[in-house]
């Protein structure tokens, strides 16, 4: 065992080895139901942090089956973050701020995939990791209690991270899906000032991020779906009530990915967040997996019996006249694709490669410091059907290819040490120095760092799907 004194009190870790030190379960902030978090300040006995706090009351998604942290126990008192430390650091040093996706409404930091261990063991960097609020207890109405939720432990990690040899004022923000997106609205947020150096997003879920209009469509359909009249009568019900509503409107609404999402023009983000993330100053990497979509076709059986027409006629609905232009292109790019594999192809730039570029097509508008990069290993599991889906990419960021069921998903065999080594290599030195290996994104060249099993800098990379997505503007 092994204690740090801080500003804000004193906190008992463990020694896990390979001169890391790492300190579980510390709450950093209260919140009663709907109501913004008070941050702790202070603890008046020393803090027993040796294991993980409870996660938010949620409904358990595709992750959370595999990795079995659905066990882990759940509570609204849920505003925890974790910490891995070089054990004897010469000079204060970067911070990662990890922030889990899980679409909003799911997902925990005590997933072992983000076990910091073996990141802060690479970098000699710091690693913070934190729970925040999901579904309605982290969005409900206009309101991102969730985001609040970042905020505040970014305001905690500002206050104390230097007693655990953290460099308060270098912090970069990182996170992948729903926490990629967080990365990109804590670069819009009014209050982040401070807070972070430069943010890190992969695979952000950007188009979650919602309109007041559209928040207010979801909170009447689950007041519905909780059988109650206002927002005061949800504040009475107990936790499983609210999550069972929660799974039955995700179930049921066709607009369940925006059902419990950061609100743009609410009380917590500007109504443009790709125009505030622009002119904030913040610089950004941004990337996204070439087969995101994949995951979720592969996880419904259904999808595989889908005729070359039914998938046509999904074309249609996005491309207009465009579509049979749109059907040639994709099917010349993606080599024998079944129809469901090139509806998810052009439902992975839909949700996540397009908004990426209008993202950093607008920072760049702006002079805002911005790279792009594109994940493109394909796993052999599952005889391939995954391709480089969604989630594909953790655990090589985190360099944790022997954490549980990680060979479930990437299988095993070489190279995939060399694309862990490519992967972090960027994200330490990011941390570090506020640079990577490629050039900025500008709208001529479109440098893209392309990862793989070896390192390749692509310019303009599929030029063909840019133009066509940017017709459908």
């Amino acid at each position: 065992m092994v204690t740090v004194d801080g500003p804000s009190g004193r906190f008992r870790g463990v020694d896990v080895g390979d001169d890391v030190l790492r300190f579980l379960g510390i709450q950093y902030a209260t919140a009663q139901r709907f109501r913004e978090p008070q941050d702790i300040t202070g603890y008046p006995t020393e803090v027993q942090a040796v294991e993980f706090g409870a996660q938010s009351p949620q409904v358990p998604g595709f992750m959370e089956e595999i990795l079995n942290t659905r066990n882990i126990p759940a509570d609204e008192q849920c505003l925890y973050l974790n910490i891995w430390a070089p054990k004897s650091p010469k000079n204060l040093l970067p911070v990662l701020f990890w922030i889990h996706g899980g679409a909003f409404t799911n997902g925990t930091a005590a997933t072992s995939w983000y076990d910091g261990k073996n990141l802060v063991s690479l970098g000699d960097v710091v690693l913070v990791s934190i729970n925040y609020r999901l579904g309605p207890f982290g969005f409900i109405g206009s309101r991102s209690f969730g985001l609040l939720d970042q905020l505040s432990a970014l305001r905690w990690v500002n206050r104390n991270i230097s007693a655990f040899g953290g460099d308060p004022e270098n912090v970069t923000a990182f996170g992948e899906s729903a926490g990629g997106s967080s990365v990109v609205a804590l670069t819009a947020s009014p209050n982040v000032h401070g807070l972070i150096r430069q943010g890190w997003a992969m695979s952000p879920s950007l188009l979650q991020l919602r309109s007041v209009r559209e928040a207010e469509i979801a909170n009447q359909q689950f007041l519905t779906a909780a059988k109650c009249a206002t927002i005061e009568e949800l504040e009475k019900l107990p936790s499983r009530d609210i999550v069972d509503a929660s799974g039955k409107i995700l179930a049921e609404v066709e607009n369940y990915v925006s059902t419990f999402t950061p609100t743009c023009g609410g009380d917590d983000l500007p109504e443009d967040v790709y125009v505030a993330s622009a002119n904030s100053g913040i610089p950004l990497v941004i990337g996204t997996n070439r087969d995101e979509n994949r995951l979720w076709i592969a996880l419904n059986p259904q999808t595989s019996q889908l005729s070359t027409d039914a998938g046509k006629n999904i074309f249609q609905k996005t491309f207009g006249d465009r579509a049979e232009e749109a059907w040639r292109t994709y099917s010349r790019l993606r080599p024998n694709h079944s129809p469901a594999q090139l509806v998810a192809a052009m439902q992975t730039d839909q949700n996540f490669r397009f908004p990426a570029w209008r993202l950093a097509e607008r920072r760049n508008q702006s002079s805002g410091k911005t790279w792009m990069y594109w994940f493109t290993w394909p796993t052999p599991a599952f005889d391939g059907a995954l391709g480089c889906c969604h989630a594909l990419d953790l655990p090589f960021i985190f360099d944790n290819l022997a954490a549980p069921s990680v060979e479930l998903f990437i299988g095993s065999g070489p190279g995939r040490e060399e694309i862990s080594r490519i992967f972090t290599g960027e994200l330490l030195e990011f941390a570090r120095s506020g640079r990577v290996s490629w050039q900025e994104f500008d709208p001529e060249r479109r440098e893209t760092l392309q990862i793989s099993t070896e390192k390749i800098i692509v310019r303009d990379p599929e030029p063909e799907l840019r133009r066509l997505w940017a017709s459908t503007l």
